[in-house]
């Protein structure tokens, strides 16, 4: 057990801390002190804060990581960076001047007053226009895509884009309607991964899982109640996962025109998981399938 150094009052005084928090808490829980309350001028500031009206062809991207993928991005077209001095510094961009668009500097209240309270900025945004749109025909040469039945959440498919990047999947499929388009708020959970990986949208879903199959493409919908484990199931040497909203799952439709249905067996107490956390999960073992193929 190490000691501490004599004449050193900071672990003690950090240890007395943590008890006096816990038994503080612990009066909290049992109704004899008040809980505090929430700091009046944030719940305002949110209440009061109203998105800005923007143009079809604008996003707002922000976040270090975000917009410092959109710089690197060549197919990302910038119209203006707004930043701090002190993200401009983190961003590494090098002389402002040579960057090709308009930079202003501002400060974080800027950011907040455009983004809303609850953006974590980091002191930096961009101004662009959507990515190019992408086809399906050009997914050809990808062994292993993704594709979502409506998940409207645009955190669950900022951070599934996120994942697919890591898996190397050739494109993130949704649908035009009842899936968030391209936002700060997905660009934020994905964490840079909006600009690495084809995010296409189409009218569709079961004319492009047709399109999908005459590419070559075998279908795999995830259902809890599906007849199969996933890793029996896979074939073939060209995946499509197909993944379903939260609560609703696959629609009807949908399950009519994949090619085979499967599950995830889970041996814990808890059948279902985050729709994020299933394609993770259901990614990698169509990766463990397909490098042995």
């Amino acid at each position: 057990m190490s000691k501490d150094i004599p004449g050193d009052k900071s672990a003690k005084d950090s240890h007395y801390a943590t008890l006096r928090r816990a038994h503080r808490d612990a009066r909290r829980e049992r109704g004899e002190i008040p809980t505090p309350a929430q700091d009046r001028r944030k719940k305002t500031a949110k209440a009061d804060w109203k998105a800005p009206q923007l143009a079809p062809d604008q996003v707002l991207l922000y976040g270090i990581h975000t917009v410092r993928a959109a710089l690197d991005n060549p197919e990302r077209r910038i119209t203006k960076l707004s930043v701090t001095q002190n993200a401009l510094v983190r961003l590494e961009t090098g002389p402002v001047e040579s960057l090709g668009f308009p930079v202003e500097i501002v400060s974080p209240q800027d950011l907040d007053k455009l983004l809303g309270p609850d953006a974590i900025h980091q002191g930096a945004m961009l101004e662009t226009v959507p990515l190019p749109v992408r086809r399906l025909s050009a997914l050809k040469d990808s062994p292993l895509i993704l594709v979502l039945d409506q998940v409207t959440d645009p955190h669950n498919v900022g951070a599934i884009m996120r994942s697919a990047v890591a898996f190397n999947a050739g494109a993130l499929i949704t649908t035009m309607r009842h899936s968030p388009t391209e936002s700060g708020v997905m660009a934020k959970s994905a964490s840079g991964a909006l600009e690495m990986i084809p995010y296409i949208q189409i009218t569709n879903l079961a004319d492009a899982l047709e399109e999908l199959h005459k590419l070559g493409f075998v279908s795999i919908g995830l259902d809890s109640e599906g007849p199969a484990p996933l890793e029996e199931t896979l074939s073939g040497n060209k995946i499509a996962l197909v993944l379903g909203a939260e609560g609703k799952g696959l629609r009807q439709k949908t399950r009519q025109t994949v090619n085979a249905l499967a599950r995830l067996d889970m041996p814990g107490a808890i059948k279902s998981l985050n729709v994020s956390n299933a394609a993770a999960i259901a990614m990698y073992a169509a990766r463990s399938y397909l490098a042995k193929v």
